[in-house]
C-alpha cells in the first residue's frame, strides 16, 4: 500500500473541519488535490471513507475506525516534528563542551555569555580537563566539541589551531622577579619551581623543549591542574613556566605573568571536533560563533 503521511494529514483535517474546502484552507492546499489524496487513500485501502451523497461528505463507519487508530500515529510525527524544528532553530537542547581551564575565561565566557543570551532554550554543560582526556570524549561522543592543547592524532578526532600563547614565568606580586620586565631562565631555581602533571599539555610542552633546564622537569612539588598550580603560586610556595592565558586564568592580582628572556616557547589551542560524525545544531552554532570571532581558525 502506497499510504503516506499527507495522505492521513489530508484525511484527519477533512474530519476535523468538516469539509473538504475548510480542510484544503487549514492545509493550505486546492481543494482539488485534498481530494485527490484523499481518493488516493481510498483507492489503496479499497473501500470509501466518506459517504459523498451527503453534504458536506460524512465520515463512514470504516473511515471513523480509520481516523482512531491513526490519530496517535498523527499526534506522534507532529511532537517529533515539533521538536526537530526547536533543535534545527535552537529553541532546545544542549551544548557539551569541553575546556582546558586556561582556556575559559578568556575565550569561553565571552562567546558563551554572546551564545547562551540570544538563545534561552539552549542548555551547556562545561567539563574541564586536560587535552587527553577532553579528546578522549570527543571522539567517544561524552562531549560535542572541546577547546585546548594538541591532543594526540586519531582518526576520531579533527584538530583545528585558534590561538597561541607564550610560555612565560608565574610567580606571586611579592616575589622578587614580579616588578621585571623579564627574567633569564639561569636566574631561577630549580626547587623553587612548582611543577604540573606529566600527562598536561603545558608539562609535555616544556618537556619538549630544548631551552628547558632537565632539572627544571621535576622539581619537588608538582600539581595536577593548572588550577591547583596557580594556587601554590598565589600562596607563596613557588613560581611556575606556564602558557601567558593561563597565569592569567583569573585576573588575580596576587599573581604576575613575566616574560622569559630569549625563550621562544609557545602553547596553542585547539578546536578539537569528532570526524566521524556530525555537530549537533548547538555545536555547530557554537562553531560558527567561534569561527567568526577568532578569524585565524584553521586546519593544521
Amino acid at each position: 500500500m502506497n499510504i503516506n503521511f499527507r495522505h492521513l494529514r489530508a484525511l484527519h483535517a477533512v474530519a476535523a473541519q468538516g469539509s473538504f474546502s475548510a480542510a484544503a484552507e487549514t492545509l493550505g492546499v486546492v481543494p482539488s488535490a485534498l481530494s485527490e489524496l484523499v481518493r488516493q487513500l481510498e483507492a489503496d485501502i479499497g473501500a470509501p471513507l466518506f459517504d459523498r451523497r451527503t453534504r458536506p461528505p460524512s465520515i463512514t463507519p470504516l473511515g471513523q475506525d480509520f481516523l482512531d487508530d491513526t490519530a496517535p500515529l498523527i499526534a506522534g510525527m507532529e511532537r517529533a516534528v515539533d521538536r526537530l524544528r526547536a533543535r534545527a532553530g535552537l529553541e532546545s537542547g544542549t551544548l557539551h563542551l569541553g575546556a582546558s581551564p586556561s582556556a575559559i575565561s578568556e575565550l569561553l565566557a565571552p562567546l558563551l555569555s554572546d551564545f547562551l543570551a540570544g538563545r534561552a532554550g539552549i542548555r551547556c554543560m562545561l567539563h574541564d580537563d586536560i587535552a587527553e582526556r577532553l579528546a578522549i570524549m570527543v571522539a567517544e561522543g561524552r562531549l560535542d566539541i572541546a577547546i585546548a592543547g594538541r591532543a594526540q592524532r586519531s582518526p576520531d578526532l579533527r584538530q583545528r589551531a585558534i590561538l597561541r600563547d607564550q610560555v612565560g614565568l608565574a610567580c606571586p606580586s611579592d616575589h622578587a622577579f614580579a616588578g621585571r620586565d623579564s627574567v633569564a631562565l639561569d636566574e631561577m631555581d630549580a626547587d623553587s619551581l612548582i611543577g604540573l602533571d606529566a600527562q598536561t599539555g603545558t608539562q609535555q610542552l616544556l618537556t619538549d623543549s630544548p631551552a628547558i633546564p632537565r632539572d627544571f622537569l621535576s622539581p619537588r612539588l608538582t600539581a595536577h591542574s593548572t588550577i591547583a598550580q596557580l594556587c601554590l603560586v598565589r600562596a607563596g610556595l613557588g613560581v611556575a613556566l606556564l602558557p601567558r592565558n593561563a597565569v592569567l586564568l583569573f585576573r588575580d592580582p596576587d599573581i604576575r605573568f613575566v616574560p622569559i628572556e630569549g625563550l621562544d616557547l609557545w602553547r596553542s589551542l585547539y578546536l578539537l571536533e569528532p570526524a566521524r560524525r556530525p555537530l549537533t545544531e548547538a555545536a555547530r552554532a557554537f562553531v560558527e560563533v567561534l569561527e567568526a570571532a577568532v578569524p585565524t581558525l584553521t586546519t593544521p
